[in-house]
């Protein structure tokens, strides 16, 4: 559940913390007042994109942030452990997202920044945001599937389709990028590829020899310059008048005569020797490094002009060598595609043919248990529906066979008869927002018994809905809350009556700013709330003693 959010200079919001409870919350309030802030935040932690004149205006950024206690983490552990983010701790989940006037922003998952896909891959697992114009998806054919696979633990076998949809279309798309080039064209392209086959071959690349070239290049262009900074080591440790050999020399026999007066002048001695040692050992390597380099300009030019090559070959094929090698394996096999293409057409036929038939296979099992599911759900939403007023309503799910696509072989219809003796129709053909609002919380309602999202958030689901309805509303909602956490944005003290947790969102101008707040409210303050939302801010001891009923009864 989410327990925590708090919000910071978020358009009327300047701080925010508000506690939220199990069961089902209520937020209300006059229009304008804010609610609308919680579910902008939400969206901000949830992965949404931000736009950066929400800032309240002077801040330097906004910042929302919410705690979350899962019972079971494990699912929101995996994500976390796949993208390298610390796992929740005892079931706590903490995100927060800030937001800057320059356009930049942080996301950070349990004290880690993180990306906004992760946020948007962690939210769907955590939050299920319903808003006023959210009643458009349900008309979708692509939703509607979604509603029936959910309801139907379908998801694995959908997969599996998916997976063997996806390699078809490949195929397909690969076929038909062969297919689609004329003879002149193809005859072109394969002229090209061999050029640049040829070329790659020809030139002998080998990975490291451009870095071997360029320091023998600067040795051999530096070949006369080099053996002279070599004699002068020579001369300066060996061979010189003054050499350094020679001063050793001497310094090891005058130690030998101070050893006999000295005793440990005797291990000095023992270091000259050992330096000499090192000094002619270094004057060797000096001089077998630099015994093969000569001013060779025929050797210089054969340099430059391999480096040009390579250079060459980076300029057009790719700018290392190993990519240059890459790009010449990605030829051979376009080239021998093309010079085998009517093999290859063959051959991709077979496969495709192949592919298809796996296709249809899973998609006729993946369709079979959709059809003995469509029934249940139809069923079970009819029910729910019943409970909001529609008595003699019947909803129906029916599916035809269609082509293959992305999601199965199925066409799907969602109808809906309102009233006993109608035909049903496609709730495409329903006018009435408040009866598809209606249908949505039943679909909501039914969903919310086979998925594992524990927030459930509803803002002014009850929109365009009569008082007599709201509390048919209340009521579900009340009992989805029983199994998840709910939130809901309304206006019609029908509904707010069942909250198990009540807020009051209100707005005030102090300092010529204009402040949004929110309030928890204590018995005797729902009563005050509800009587206003009854009778608007003129209450009278009617319309108090008529909230205190309805909350009596929804108590």
């Amino acid at each position: 559940m989410l327990q925590t959010l708090r919000v910071r200079n978020l358009a009327l919001v300047e701080d925010i913390t508000v506690e939220f409870e199990p069961g089902l919350n209520v937020i209300t309030g006059e229009t304008g007042a804010g609610k609308s802030v919680i579910i902008g935040a939400l969206g901000l932690l949830l992965g949404e994109r931000a736009d950066k004149s929400l800032i309240r205006a002077g801040a330097d950024q906004c910042v929302a942030e919410a705690v979350f206690h899962l019972a079971d983490s494990s699912d929101i552990d995996a994500i976390l452990d796949e993208v390298g983010l610390p796992a929740c701790e005892e079931g706590q989940l903490v995100i927060r997202r800030t937001l800057a006037p320059n356009g930049s922003g942080k996301s950070i998952v349990n004290d880690s920044a993180t990306t906004l896909q992760v946020l948007k891959r962690v939210g769907e697992r955590l939050v299920d945001i319903h808003g006023p114009y959210d009643h458009q998806s349900l008309l979708g054919t692509g939703f509607q599937l979604d509603i029936l696979d959910a309801f139907g633990h379908l998801w694995d076998a959908r997969g599996s389709y998916e997976a063997l949809y996806d390699a078809y279309r490949g195929l397909q798309t690969e076929r038909k990028g062969l297919e689609t080039a004329d003879a002149q064209d193809v005859a072109q392209q394969i002229e090209l590829l061999k050029f640049q086959v040829k070329e790659i071959e020809d030139a002998k690349v080998a990975e490291g020899e451009d870095e071997a070239i360029v320091l023998e290049q600067g040795q051999v262009g530096n070949a006369q310059h080099i053996l002279e900074l070599a004699d002068g080591i020579r001369n300066a440790l060996a061979d010189g008048e003054t050499a350094a050999l020679g001063g050793l020399a001497f310094a090891q026999k005058a130690l030998g005569d101070l050893a006999a007066l000295i005793p440990e002048a005797g291990g000095w001695r023992d270091e000259a020797h050992s330096i000499a040692v090192q000094i002619r050992e270094l004057v060797d390597s000096v001089e077998r490094r630099v015994k093969d380099i000569e001013a060779d300009p025929q050797r210089l030019q054969w340099l430059d002009e391999r480096l040009a090559q390579y250079h060459r070959l980076k300029r057009k094929y790719g700018a290392t060598i190993p990519e240059i090698l890459a790009f010449l394996e990605r030829v051979r096999t376009r080239l021998q595609d093309l010079e085998t293409r009517g093999e290859r057409l063959v051959e991709l036929d077979r496969r495709i043919e192949e592919a298809r038939g796996k296709v249809e296979q899973a998609g006729a099992k993946l369709g079979k248990s959709r059809r003995g599911v469509a029934v249940k759900l139809a069923q079970t939403i009819t029910g729910e529906l019943k409970d909001l007023g529609f008595q003699h309503g019947a909803f129906g799910v029916e599916l035809d066979a269609v082509e293959p696509g992305p999601s199965g072989l199925d066409g799907i219809e969602f109808t809906f008869a309102p009233n006993a003796g109608e035909p049903a129709r496609c709730l495409r053909a329903i006018a009435s927002s408040g009866e598809i609002s209606r249908v949505m919380l039943a679909v909501k309602a039914v969903l919310a018994n086979h998925d594992s999202i524990p927030v459930l958030v509803f803002d002014e689901i009850d929109a365009n809905v009569g008082g007599a309805m709201g509390k048919a509303i209340g009521v579900k909602l009340d009992r989805v809350g029983k199994h998840h956490q709910v939130m809901c944005i309304t206006h019609l003290p029908q509904v707010a009556v069942f909250g198990r947790t009540h807020f009051a969102v209100s707005k005030e101008v102090t300092g010529g700013r204009t402040r949004t707040h929110i309030e928890r409210l204590a018995k005797d303050d729902r009563v005050e709330e509800i009587a206003r939302m009854l009778g608007g801010r003129d209450m009278t001891s009617v319309t108090l003693k008529h909230a205190r009923e309805m909350l009596q009864q929804a108590s």
